[in-house]
């Protein structure tokens, strides 16, 4: 009994290990200033700020320079004029701690997959594991897929009660420059993006464990005795 409740505990941490690392690895995708500054070009965050899309690009590579590296200042300026007040400020501080906790989230679903992957016998249920894992993320991507297209507004303002204060997280974008500068389209187009890439890594995830699970389990091959050749 103990064994098989440690066996099915172990299964789930996997399953949501695989579900983490997954989505940590579609995230970095979309956070560089390749993506974003394309992104914003595209859905015309110069024309929104009156910056030059220069300014623009530089502007973000200080925000996600803060956001990732820190110190999270982010009191970068524009002639000399800074480009956030102090609410979208203490906004971005705050994004820039939830970052940090979902990155140790990350870092120890990383641990569980790499300690699993040590020791887990048999194998196969190693891969099931992660399959199921794979196989949840695949549905979920979908039906948040169709709730994203359809209610976008409602899905995003859920998404961050999530993880924010109420209030705390509505700005003007006809004078705040947080959302000119990540304007809805931009949201909206990175969503569909992530849930393309997300989708793409979890089949391919799912594919790879299901051939996997039918492999047999390698076991280590006995040493030949050099006995009767010693005794001729």
């Amino acid at each position: 009994m103990a064994a098989t409740l440690t066996r099915s505990v172990g299964s789930v941490l996997i399953a949501i290990a695989t579900i983490v690392t997954i989505v940590a690895v579609a995230v970095v995708v979309f956070l560089n200033p390749v993506w974003v500054g394309f992104e914003q070009a595209r859905t015309g965050a110069d024309r929104f700020t009156g910056y030059s899309i220069d300014q623009v690009h530089t502007v973000t590579g200080q925000i996600l320079s803060d956001l990732i590296v820190g110190p999270p200042n982010f009191d970068m300026t524009v002639n000399g004029q800074p480009v956030f007040d102090a609410r979208e400020r203490q906004h971005m501080i705050d994004v820039r701690g939830v970052f940090t906790e979902v990155l140790v989230v990350v870092l120890v679903s990383v641990l569980v997959l790499v300690l699993a992957g040590w020791r887990a016998r048999p194998r196969s249920w190693l891969w099931r594991s992660i399959a199921a894992g794979a196989g949840v993320l695949i549905g979920a991507v979908a039906v948040l897929s169709v709730f994203f297209g359809l209610f976008f507004d409602t899905a995003f303002d859920v998404f961050h009660r999530i993880f924010f204060q109420p209030g705390s997280y509505d700005f003007d974008p006809a004078t705040e420059k947080l959302v000119q500068l990540f304007p809805d389209d931009f949201w909206f187009e990175t969503s569909l993006a992530l849930a393309v890439v997300l989708l793409a890594i979890g089949i391919g995830v799912l594919i790879v464990s299901l051939r996997r699970i039918g492999l047999p389990e390698r076991t280590a091959q006995p040493v030949p005795s050099l006995a009767p050749e010693l005794r001729g």
